[in-house]
């Protein structure tokens, strides 16, 4: 482990949080021009779910930065002309193409296990990069079937082996469609200055971690390692030379890194007002939301019912940048019903309003209905202002 210098800037808790929104592209003119490809690069990581209420989280990630993007304009930027790969990074995300060989440390590690979960029936391996080569691309289905019966994990042998490429780098996710995996061997869709497991587990980690200290502008060990899920001993290890500069953080009370060239120039511009996915990067690690923005969040989809407090797919509320409210959503024909709303006060609800009209628009919603508002005294202000938006 390098020996660090001493921190050489001490950030106020406003200024730690500005920097964030600025990294995660919340804070100052949307980049238009570069459009989903562009946040896809600045953020290095989109993480997947197959949650779908208003959008898929996937897709909610781009409007939340550049607005209303056409949902198929979205998906075409990611997986048109080898662009971008699907991969285990935070947890299953589409990473930017180049990438590919960075995360060569993650295939050797997936290649050298020794215990799996599922087991790999005798040649099916060998019978599905065959396939691929002579077929592909391919969906689980395509290659004969993913499941064994109805339970989701009780994967069939082909599911088992396309998978397993997957994680080794033999085969690489170049798309989702319907939802399913489409595979294709990795020599045909990765291009091939990219294609190859060249560099050493060192250098790989080393650029994702200066790469999620960048996507943060600043964070801790622990925010550092968990953007693409890495061992605390791995960003130890290499995060003297990663590029990134120790600083301290008022009220943080644990050591910090940021990236130098967020440090050069005070985070400065117009705020996003939007629906965050719970699964967006600025909100995914619960200790680092409460720790910026003093708000505690939890996804509840994976809650029993009766168990649930703010709703299954309870999404924040960005303004100001701050968190002022959490929106369960779901959708009746062309009204997007909000099913409870939590609010952070009165001042809040005119910002809650315009998120909800512009995420209406969005998925083509004419209309707004509001079904609970945690604290009654609320309602009035926050249908007051959606009224007058939808008017």
């Amino acid at each position: 482990m390098t020996t660090l210098p001493p921190p050489a800037t001490e950030l106020s808790a406003d200024e730690a949080r500005r920097l964030a929104l600025r990294a995660q592209g919340f804070l100052g003119a949307p980049d238009r021009r570069a459009g989903v490809r562009g946040v896809l690069r600045h953020l290095g990581a989109v993480q997947l779910d197959t949650i779908s209420v208003l959008a898929r989280s996937h897709e909610l990630v781009p409007y939340a930065r550049l607005g209303a993007v056409g949902r198929r304009t979205v998906d075409d930027a990611y997986w048109t002309d080898t662009h971008a790969f699907e991969y285990w990074s935070h947890a299953a995300c589409i990473l930017p193409i180049e990438e590919w060989p960075h995360f060569a440390f993650r295939r050797r590690a997936y290649r050298n296990r020794p215990h799996w979960n599922h087991h790999l029936p005798d040649g099916d391996y060998d019978r599905v990069v065959k396939q691929l080569r002579t077929e592909g691309p391919l969906t689980a289905t395509d290659l004969g079937g993913a499941k064994k019966t109805n339970e989701w994990w009780d994967w069939s042998g082909t599911k088992v082996a396309v998978e397993r490429a997957l994680m080794y780098g033999e085969v690489v996710c170049v798309e989702r469609r319907g939802w399913k995996r489409v595979y294709d061997l990795a020599e045909r869709a990765v291009p091939a200055a990219l294609l190859h497991d060249d560099l050493d587990d060192t250098e790989c980690l080393r650029r994702l971690v200066r790469l999620a200290g960048q996507s943060l502008g600043v964070g801790t060990r622990a925010d550092i390692a968990d953007y693409h899920r890495l061992k605390a001993e791995q960003v130890d290890a290499v995060i003297g030379d990663s590029g990134l500069v120790p600083v301290t953080v008022q009220g943080w009370g644990r050591p910090a890194w940021a990236d130098p060239a967020a440090l050069e120039t005070p985070p400065r511009g117009r705020h996003r007002t939007t629906l965050l996915s719970p699964f967006d990067s600025l909100v995914w690690e619960r200790a680092r939301t409460e720790r910026i923005f003093g708000f505690t969040h939890r996804l509840e989809a994976y809650v029993p019912k009766q168990k649930r407090v703010h709703g299954y797919f309870a999404m924040p509320v960005l303004a100001g940048g701050r968190l002022v409210g959490r929106v369960d959503p779901a959708r009746e024909g062309r009204t997007l019903v909000a099913k409870q709303i939590t609010l952070a006060g009165r001042k809040a609800a005119p910002a809650v309003a315009q998120a909800l009209v512009e995420a209406a628009s969005w998925v083509d919603c004419t209309d707004v209905r509001v079904e609970r508002v945690e604290t009654p005294e609320l309602r009035e202000p926050l249908t007051r202002e959606l009224a007058r938006l939808l008017a």
